[in-house]
């Protein structure tokens, strides 16, 4: 960046397998971060946020998105290829859910802001070139994990048949596709004044199931919170209600486990096995005797002989009509409350609240 003068690195400052990143402070107090690839797929991942983060700018400006994402500012090429990004610091201070509190606060506002993420045309990603997915290719790819963390041997068999339940589980798997951050985490979510400010890291950003980026809050934060980021996330989506968003969140929180695994395996890192090895027996004792994934105990009407079960014998006599006096005739007929006499329709069928608003058929409560 032409005329910048940096006089000194500032927080953030992390690495991981695939970024460092830092903030530096510039001689007129200004803040930036860089952003820099440590390889080369993480160098394509770098170029395709960029490209996604115009396209989120425009969603930014037009009020769609009410958070602020990076902008790009300039770029710094490296020697071994590839580029740096260089933006302004994004107001706000990383998300503590230690101390997030129940209510229409900030997990509420976690849930609406999740909810217009995913609300987005699915051309703002596609447009960038990021991978887009439908549900049944969503459902093959984690099962493909799934069998991945199998030849293993490491995964116990209790957890593997719950995996593989719900992954056959049609039910759970009809939804629609959306834009998905990919890799929400506490550092990744600005903060500032009880709301969100800012949300950052768009490299995992692509197109496919809203339950990837719920399924980090559902195992990290409070309990307590967990019905008012629910609440608040239904409510930003009423039209595209997805009954079992919730049961799949779970899901992709337990195939986080299938996936530290394999990392190991595939790093030859024995403490990472270990590791996840030992959080997967801890999971296998958590289920053993629970529900399969996406279980809903049927629900019951009193008085509906239709909701007691097949076969007669332990359906209840009063619910099946049945009369309840030992001594009554059982041929004889129930007697029914006489209905009232029906009036002449009116000429003005549009003045009663029966009446289709087309002057068709009246409607039936």
């Amino acid at each position: 960046m032409p005329g910048l003068d940096v006089v000194a690195t500032r927080s953030p400052q992390s690495t991981t397998a695939d970024f460092q990143v830092t903030g530096v402070l510039d001689s007129g107090g200004r803040h930036w971060v860089v952003r820099c690839p440590l390889h080369a797929s993480a160098g394509a991942s770098l170029e395709a946020e960029v490209a996604l983060l115009a396209n989120l700018a425009v969603q930014v400006r037009e009020g769609v998105l009410p958070f602020a994402v990076p902008e790009p500012a300039g770029f710094a090429a490296l020697p071994e290829g590839g580029r740096a990004m260089v933006y302004r610091q994004l107001r706000g201070r990383p998300l503590d859910l230690e101390r997030l509190g129940p209510g229409p606060g900030l997990a509420a506002d976690l849930g609406r802001c999740l909810a217009a993420l995913h609300e987005l045309p699915v051309r703002v990603v596609e447009d960038a070139g990021l991978p887009v997915y439908d549900a049944d290719e969503y459902r093959k790819r984690c099962l493909a994990e799934v069998d991945a963390a199998a030849r293993t041997g490491h995964v116990p068999t209790v957890v593997l048949a719950r995996w593989e339940r719900a992954l056959e589980d049609v039910a759970l798997w009809r939804f629609r596709t959306t834009p998905v951050h990919g890799d929400l985490a506490e550092e990744h979510v600005l903060v500032q004044d009880g709301e969100v400010s800012a949300v950052i890291s768009f490299s995992e950003t692509h197109v496919g199931d809203p339950a990837v980026d719920l399924a980090w809050l559902l195992a990290s934060a409070p309990e307590e919170c967990l019905d008012a980021i629910e609440e608040a996330y239904a409510l930003a989506r009423p039209e595209n209600a997805d009954a079992h968003l919730l049961d799949r969140a779970q899901l992709v929180g337990e195939l986080a486990l299938a996936r530290w695994l394999m990392h190991g395996v595939n790093t030859a890192n024995e403490q990472v096995v270990a590791d996840a090895v030992h959080m997967l027996e801890d999971l296998a004792e958590q289920v053993t005797d629970a529900e399969p994934i996406g279980h809903r105990e049927p629900v019951v009407v009193p008085g509906r002989p239709g909701d007691w079960a097949e076969g007669g014998d332990d359906v209840p006599e009063d619910a099946a009509g049945a009369p309840d006096d030992e001594d009554a005739d059982p041929n004889s007929t129930a007697e029914l409350p006489s209905l009232p006499a029906e009036e002449p329709a009116a000429d003005d069928t549009a003045s009663s609240p029966g009446a289709a608003a087309d002057g068709g058929e009246p409607s039936r409560a």
